[in-house]
């Protein structure tokens, strides 16, 4: 199987040793995604909304697309912003649906991240 490398330009991709996202074969891999600069530091419905637009651009480049996701890992840095995260993840995946977890932590690699988000997505045979 032949591995594709997707990276999203980030400056950060090649100090960490990490890319966007790996398609190998149908299943794709993206890696935990936050808003680009600039965004607004206390909007997390925001965030969340940028964070996903990369993730979708990702899947593209993968040749594939967001009804492909079937499960999200959502991490936020204070719960009492889970409902604007919500209402985002909410308008990218409402007829999709997939498998999702979220997970409190106490902070993520950008100081002004309320939100990061992976995805892992599976696509049909005829698009490998």
């Amino acid at each position: 199987m032949e591995r594709i490398n997707i990276s999203s330009g980030n400056p950060f991709e090649p100090v960490f040793g990490y890319c966007r996202a790996v398609r190998l074969g149908n299943q794709i891999h993206v890696a935990g995604t936050t808003a680009p600069a600039p965004y607004d530091r206390e909007n997390a419905y925001e965030q969340a909304k940028a964070a996903l637009k990369v993730i979708q651009n990702a899947l593209i480049e993968a040749k594939a697309d967001m009804k492909d996701v079937v499960r999200t890992v959502v991490y936020v840095t204070d719960m009492a912003n889970l409902d604007e995260v919500a209402k985002a993840h909410n308008e990218a995946f409402a007829d999709i649906r997939p498998a999702s977890t979220v997970v409190a932590v106490v902070a993520l690699a950008g100081p002004d991240d309320l939100v990061e988000i992976e995805a892992y997505a599976i696509v049909n045979e005829d698009k490998v």
